[in-house]
């Protein structure tokens, strides 16, 4: 796909973003099943080895984002899929 001018190329983000929005959503779903079926689930049950390797396995499909970056933006899906799961235990 080129792109050629700015207009194309927003749009082109809000497509992968929509995309993205969908896939974060169905993360955060298997996120709730794993904290149910985690014997210490929540923010204690956190596995950082675990966690560094869901980054080893992306940075092949994402290498220019590096370990570091990919950690972050991890680390901020993992929050955001406790908050949900948290959020459907209350309800």
């Amino acid at each position: 796909m080129e792109i050629n001018d700015l207009a194309e190329a927003r749009a082109a983000v809000d497509a992968v973003d929509a995309e993205l929005a969908v896939l974060l959503e169905r993360r955060a779903e298997l996120a709730a099943v794993i904290q149910r079926l985690k014997p210490v689930g929540g923010r204690r049950g956190r596995d950082p080895e675990r966690e560094r390797q869901i980054v080893e396995a992306m940075l092949p499909h994402a290498p220019r984002l590096g370990p570091v970056r990919l950690a972050r933006i991890m680390n901020a899906v993992i929050e955001a899929g406790l908050d949900v799961a948290e959020e459907s235990v209350r309800n």
